[in-house]
């Protein structure tokens, strides 16, 4: 069985940033003292973006996304010069989401309105929290004015669909704090927030040295309340840690959790491509080291995995993802983005109904009930190959992740990564 080929997004990942953050488990690099080497790394991204392209020709880019590190770090002449060339190699609607993201603290005053005429329509601010000491304990190179500060600039600029990621459970914080970081960011009018918490991650100095953390207990007061509060202010909760208003779903992240294509470009990204008539998957990896990853001597060099997803791993792929959706799924969206019969999954979805964990709704279309967001991990492990669903982690909030497979990262402003292969 094969379907239609999925939609195809496009990842542009820019690993620097001002400084590492202390909770941070992604593939980010403090500056050195040679600074950005933002010209031989636009050209690099140039090449292998081109390479990449020729495995696609004819498909259409749904979206864009510029993750990091710290994208605002690099000019808009070269955010312009990667757009230039993907419009040469693929179809690019006008109204195509291309996502920014941007640390506060690393954005030159004025230059969103360079952003925008370079060709972003949405930014992404990593915001983390509005206390300044927690800012402080968190490693960011921003306070709160300068987060209050960007967003102004981004309205001035026209760039007015923008997202504010927020931390909860952050050190020593109680739940009228978490709520106080809520209210100001709903203050700056983003139309989208991320909203998540505070893991630690093995590897991340906060793991060798832990914070005073939250306990699960009010960990889980926190994000109700929070939810709450979002519901509220008219923010649809529509995947486990993302909220939006006004129907600004983040597109490129919606097509994640829809289980569709993208190809990820830039040192550490990652891709996924389905073949035409097939329903094969094959999931690739850059090397992660910038300097290696600039230092390669063709475009195939910068492929440092590239691996065909088998049947059975397909299906629990896909339900780590669409599980996410507070919309669920039909089973002709499993059938058309995996190749497979929905009676090769059918028994493992009725355990989860068994179990509350999962709910069939009208037109035969399946969501995760109230019971199985909170407990997403064990909702997803049922659907683990080889396992008829006894195997589960320990229950975990909404913003947890999954046997360490799937995580979004630094906030779900990005794209998704699957460690057991490894973003």
């Amino acid at each position: 069985m094969s379907g239609p080929v999925p939609p195809l997004a496009l990842y542009v990942h820019m690993p620097w940033c001002v400084r590492k953050c202390p909770y941070c488990d992604f593939n980010s690099h403090p500056l050195s003292r040679r600074g950005l080497p933002e010209q031989a790394y636009v050209e690099a991204l140039i090449d292998d973006l081109t390479f990449a392209a020729a495995g696609c020709r004819g498909r259409e880019i749904v979206s864009v996304f510029f993750g990091g590190g710290t994208p605002s770090l690099f000019s808009p002449a070269s955010i312009a010069a990667v757009l230039a060339c993907a419009r040469s190699l693929f179809k690019l609607a006008p109204l195509t989401e291309v996502t920014l993201e941007a640390n506060p603290g690393a954005v030159e005053r004025g230059s969103f309105e360079g952003y925008r005429n370079a060709g972003i329509n949405r930014v992404s601010l990593g915001a983390q929290s509005f206390d300044n000491s927690t800012l402080a304990l968190l490693g960011r190179v921003h306070g709160s004015g300068e987060i209050r500060q960007a967003a102004r600039e981004l309205q001035a600029a026209g760039l007015d669909n923008f997202n504010i990621d927020l931390m909860y459970a952050l050190p020593h914080q109680s739940v009228p704090q978490a709520l106080h970081d809520v209210e100001c960011a709903l203050a700056l009018g983003p139309t989208h927030i991320s909203h998540y918490q505070l893991t630690l991650e093995p590897g991340t100095d906060f793991a060798k040295r832990p914070p005073d953390l939250p306990g699960d207990e009010l960990a889980y007061e926190m994000q109700l309340a929070c939810q709450d509060r979002l519901s509220s202010a008219g923010y649809r909760h529509y995947e486990v840690s993302a909220y939006a208003r006004d129907a600004r779903q983040c597109a490129h992240n919606l097509n994640y959790w829809e289980f569709g294509d993208y190809l990820g470009i830039g040192a550490g990204a990652h891709g996924k491509l389905t073949e035409p008539g097939t329903n094969k998957v094959t999931r690739s990896a850059r090397v992660r080291q910038p300097l290696r990853y600039l230092a390669a001597i063709s475009p195939d060099a910068r492929v440092a995995t590239s691996r065909t997803v088998s049947d059975r791993d397909l299906a629990f792929e896909f339900f780590l993802n669409v599980l996410r959706l507070e919309g669920g799924f039909e089973p002709a969206l499993f059938e058309a983005r995996t190749g497979l019969g929905w009676g090769q999954v059918s028994d493992r979805v009725e355990l989860a109904r068994q179990r509350m964990l999962l709910a069939g709704g009208e037109k035969g279309r399946w969501k995760p009930t109230a019971l199985g967001w909170r407990f997403l991990d064990d909702l997803q492990m049922i659907f683990l190959p080889d396992t008829s669903g006894e195997k589960s982690t320990e229950a975990g909030s909404a913003g947890s992740k999954t046997a360490q497979l799937f995580t979004v990262g630094p906030g779900p402003e990005i794209s998704p990564r699957y460690e057991s292969y490894p973003k």
